[in-house]
Order: C-alpha cells, then sequence, then structure tokens
C-alpha cells in the first residue's frame, strides 16, 4: 500500500502543467491504483472536459507512477519509459471537469525492459475508458 505522502513528481518524469496523476494509491507488482481529479486548468481540457488525449495521458502516467514505485521500493534507480503501443483503447465518456478518476492497472506480463498493461479508467465505480498499453523502459534515470 501507498501513503500519499509520497509525491507523484518523484515517480514520473512530467512536470507541471503536464502531470496527469495526482497521487498513487495503492500499488505492488501486479496492480496499482492511481487518482486524479479533473482540475478546470488542466492543458489537456477540451469544453471542459479531459480530451481523448488527457485520458491515454493518464493511463500512460500511472503505468509510470507504478513502475516508478516499484523500483523505489526495490531501492532501485526510477528510469524512464516510453509507450510502445496502445490497443484495444475503448472510451466510453469523457470525464467532466471536477472529476475524480481512479485509474486501474493490471501488469499482464512483463519481459525484460517492456511491461503489457491493462489500464481501466473509473469515477464513482464506472467504467469510463479502458486500453492494453505496452511501455518500453529505458536505461534513462528519472532526474528530480
Amino acid at each position: 500500500m501507498v501513503g500519499p505522502d509520497i509525491p507523484v513528481t518523484k515517480l514520473i518524469p512530467q512536470r507541471p502543467p503536464f502531470v496527469m496523476v495526482d497521487r498513487v494509491l495503492n500499488c505492488d507488482k501486479k496492480n496499482a491504483i492511481t487518482e486524479f481529479l479533473v482540475r478546470e486548468d488542466n492543458i489537456l481540457l477540451d469544453d471542459m472536459q479531459l480530451s481523448p488525449a488527457g485520458i491515454i495521458e493518464n493511463m500512460a502516467q500511472s503505468c509510470a507512477a507504478r513502475m516508478g514505485y516499484v523500483n523505489m521500493m526495490k531501492g532501485e534507480p526510477i528510469k524512464i519509459g516510453y509507450i510502445g503501443d496502445v490497443r484495444d483503447c475503448v472510451i466510453q465518456r469523457l470525464p467532466k471537469c471536477h472529476e475524480l478518476i481512479q485509474t486501474h492497472i493490471q501488469i499482464v506480463e512483463e519481459f525484460f525492459h517492456l511491461t503489457l498493461a491493462y489500464v481501466h479508467l473509473e469515477i464513482d465505480g464506472e467504467t469510463i475508458a479502458s486500453s492494453r498499453m505496452k511501455i518500453a523502459l529505458t536505461d534513462i534515470e528519472l532526474q528530480e
């Protein structure tokens, strides 16, 4: 279990105003849950809704936060990853401004520097988007 006292910017390379994860609620080797409140000043907001690009960015940053947390717990440096593939992306609806998103990550497979994850977003228990993401981890360490 992760406490809210770990700043997400210690786990991911993105910096404001491009941070799309507020905190990691839960994380272990195979699963993670992050939270993100859609705010009016979000750069990927379109007509008071988070855009499809914002949803995918939230998914990717949630996966990065999970990887960063796992590495931190192992005492290893946090490394930067890149989206290698997005498949089967379904967006049922766009999150509105002031809605709280919980992003659920389930690791399907990890092989060397590649991670395949199933990611879905929920608002109040309703699944609003889902995707399979392939993430490639680099040897580049996160700089604070």
